[in-house]
C-alpha cells in the first residue's frame, strides 16, 4: 500500500508535467501574440499554483524557479517587461529548467546544470523597467531533454465501475469452469482453472486498488465543517481525527459524505453541551468530536463520537409511545440497543428545536439508508453524560462481497457477512414459543428466532413462525443477524461456506419482492438468491 506521502508526491509531479507542457504551449503562443492578456493570465495561474503545490510538498527548487519566473511574467502583465526575444529566451530557459527538475525530484544526485540561469531571471526582475539584458549569461541549453509522459493517467469512475462490472462476470465464470473441472476429473481442466483462478484474483484486486482512496480525502473536509457549526451552535469543540491513511472504495466514500455530515451536525447541535453545561458536569470546557477510521478483516469502521451528554434513553421510550410505534409495556421490555434503533425510523426525532443544522427528524433515517444501500450497517452506543458513539461498518469493495451460503428446502441462499453476528446450532428445546414467535437465549440474549422455510414459504395468512411443530429434527442451524442494534436468528436447514460473490439484480417481478436483495450464480451454475437483511427486519418490526 501507498504511503500517503508518496500518493501525494506522485499526484504533484502528475499535475506539475501538465503545467510544464502548457506553460511551453502558452509561452510559444506569446511570443506570436505578446498582448494577449489571457494567455498572461493562465502563464501567471499555472506558475502560481506550481509555486504553492510545491511548496507544500517539499520541493523548494521547484517553488523558488517557479516563484522566479511568476515575477518575470508578473512584470511582462504589467507591461514593465517587453516580451522580447531575450526575455523569451531566457523565460524558455527557466522552463527548461522546471522540466529539468521534475524529471529529477528522485534523484538524490542531481545538480543543476547551469546556475547562471538564476542570475539572468534576477536581472529580469531587477531591469525589468530598462530591459537591459546586457549582464545576461547565456545558459548552456539542455539538449540532452527527452520527451517523457507522467506515470499516471487520469480515468473516469465510470470506465472503473465497468472495468469491475466485467471483473464481476469473469468471477461467475470463473467459478463455474472450476467446478466443471471437478466434475470431469480433468487433470488438465484442473490446471488451467487453477491459473484462471489466479488471473482473476489479480485482476479484481487491482480494479479494486485503483478505486481505493484515503478517507482523509473526506476527513480533512470536517475540521472547517466543525469550525462553522460550533461557532453557530456557540460551542467549543475541538476535532480529533484519527486513521486518515486507511483506504476504501471511492464510490462508497462518496455514498456516505452526506450521511457523515448529517452525523457530525447532529453531535454538535444536540451531543455536545454549551460550555455553561459542561462546567457544571466538571467536563473539560471544550467537547470533543473524534472521528475515526480502521480496518477491520474486509471491512472498514468509520466511528464518529462525541464526549456530550448522551442519548436520553427515557427520553426516547416515551417518544417511541408518543408515535405509537409500541405500547409502554412492550417498550418497557426493550434492551437498550432495540430502544437507540428507534432513533433511525423514518420521521423519528428526539430534537426539542429545528436549528440551521439539525432537528427535523430526517437525518438518521437518511444515514441508515445510505449505509444500506452499499450493503453496510450502522451501530449507535451511548452512555449518560459520557457521550454517543455512531460506528458505520462499512464494506471496502461494493462490486464483491463475502457471503455466508446455506439451504433452505434445497434451496440457495446467501446472507452478507456484513450483517452476520454468528452461527450457532442449538436444541429444539431450547427455543421458546411466546405469542406468535420463537425466541431463544443466545449469548445471554433473549433472541427472536424465525424458522426460514415457513418464513420463505408460506404467505401471510398461513405463516405460523411461532410454533416449533413444524420444525425438522432435533438439533437446530441458527444464523444471527445483526442490523440496526438488532438481533435476529434464522433457522436453516444446512450450512455451507463463506465465499465472495457477486451481486446481480432481480430480474421481474422477483424484483417487487423486499426481502431478497439480490441473486448470485454459484461455481455449479446453480442460482443463490441473496436476503435482504434491513428488509427482513424492518418486516418484523412492522409485525410486532
Amino acid at each position: 500500500m501507498k504511503s500517503r506521502e508518496q500518493e501525494y508526491k506522485e499526484i504533484f509531479i502528475a499535475e506539475a508535467l501538465e503545467y510544464f507542457d502548457a506553460l511551453n504551449r502558452h509561452i510559444s503562443n506569446l511570443e506570436k501574440t505578446p498582448d494577449d492578456d489571457q494567455i498572461l493570465a493562465e502563464i501567471f495561474r499555472l506558475l502560481h499554483n506550481l509555486k504553492a503545490n510545491a511548496k507544500a510538498i517539499g520541493y523548494l527548487p521547484i517553488s523558488d524557479l517557479a516563484h522566479k519566473l511568476e515575477t518575470a511574467f508578473e512584470l511582462v502583465r504589467k507591461h514593465e517587461l517587453t516580451f522580447s526575444n531575450e526575455v523569451a529566451t531566457v523565460l524558455f530557459d527557466g522552463i527548461d529548467l522546471l522540466g529539468e527538475l521534475l524529471s529529477n525530484v528522485d534523484d538524490p544526485n542531481y545538480k543543476i546544470l547551469d546556475e547562471s540561469l538564476f542570475h539572468n531571471l534576477d536581472i529580469l526582475a531587477e531591469n525589468g523597467a530598462t530591459k537591459d539584458l546586457s549582464e545576461a549569461t547565456k545558459v548552456q541549453k539542455l539538449n540532452a531533454r527527452n520527451l517523457t509522459l507522467s506515470d499516471l493517467i487520469y480515468i473516469q469512475i465510470k470506465k472503473l465501475d465497468h472495468l469491475l462490472n466485467l471483473v464481476g462476470e469473469l468471477i461467475i465464470d470463473r467459478d463455474r469452469i472450476i467446478s466443471l473441472s471437478k466434475d470431469l476429473n480433468s487433470e488438465d481442466l484442473k490446471a488451467v482453472s487453477s491459473h484462471l483462478y489466479r488471473i482473476t484474483e489479480e485482476i479484481q484486486f487491482s480494479v479494486m486498488d485503483a478505486r481505493l482512496v484515503n478517507v482523509g480525502t473526506l476527513f480533512n473536509k470536517f475540521p472547517r465543517i466543525v469550525r462553522d457549526i460550533a461557532q453557530a451552535e456557540q460551542k467549543e469543540i475541538q476535532l480529533e481525527i484519527i486513521g486518515q491513511d486507511i483506504q476504501i472504495d471511492r464510490n462508497i466514500l462518496q455514498i456516505i459524505t452526506d450521511s457523515l455530515l448529517h452525523l457530525v451536525r447532529n453531535a454538535i447541535s444536540h451531543g455536545v453541551e454549551k460550555t455553561a453545561d459542561r462546567l457544571k458536569k466538571n467536563k473539560p470546557r471544550q467537547g470533543t468530536l473524534t472521528l475515526s477510521a480502521q480496518s477491520d478483516r474486509d471491512n472498514v469502521l468509520i466511528k464518529l463520537s462525541d464526549d456530550g451528554r448522551g442519548i436520553d434513553i427515557p427520553a426516547v421510550k416515551k417518544a417511541i409511545v408518543a408515535r405509537k410505534s409500541l405500547t409502554a409495556d412492550l417498550v418497557d421490555d426493550l434492551h437498550e440497543n432495540e430502544v437507540l434503533s428507534y432513533l433511525f425510523e423514518p420521521g423519528f426525532s428526539m430534537a426539542k428545536e429545528v436549528t440551521e443544522f439539525s432537528g427535523r427528524g430526517v437525518g438518521l433515517d437518511v444515514v441508515k439508508n445510505a449505509i444500506d444501500s452499499i450493503g453496510g450497517r450502522i451501530q449507535v452506543t451511548s452512555e449518560k453524560d459520557k457521550g454517543t458513539t455512531f460506528t458505520l461498518h462499512l464494506p471496502t469493495s461494493i462490486a464483491v462481497k463475502g457471503a455466508l451460503l446455506f439451504e433452505v428446502e434445497e434451496g440457495y441462499y446467501a446472507i452478507l457477512l456484513m450483517h452476520t453476528d454468528s452461527v450457532v446450532s442449538i436444541d429444539k428445546d431450547e427455543l421458546h414459543e411466546v405469542g406468535n414467535m420463537l425466541v431463544a437465549n443466545i449469548k445471554n440474549e433473549t433472541i427472536p428466532v424465525i424458522y426460514l422455510r415457513e418464513f420463505l414459504n408460506s404467505n401471510d395468512a398461513h405463516m405460523n413462525l411461532g410454533s416449533k411443530d413444524r420444525l425438522n429434527g432435533t438439533v437446530q442451524n441458527i444464523i444471527i443477524i445483526v442490523y440496526n442494534n438488532r438481533r435476529l436468528g434464522l433457522i436453516v436447514d444446512k450450512l455451507y461456506r463463506q465465499q465472495d460473490i457477486v451481486i446481480k439484480p432481480l430480474n421481474k417481478p422477483l424484483d417487487n419482492i423486499e426481502i431478497y436483495g439480490g441473486v448470485t450464480l454459484l461455481g455449479t451454475g446453480k442460482v443463490c438468491l441473496v436476503l435482504d437483511v434491513p428488509a427482513i427486519t424492518r418486516y418484523f418490526i412492522s409485525k410486532k
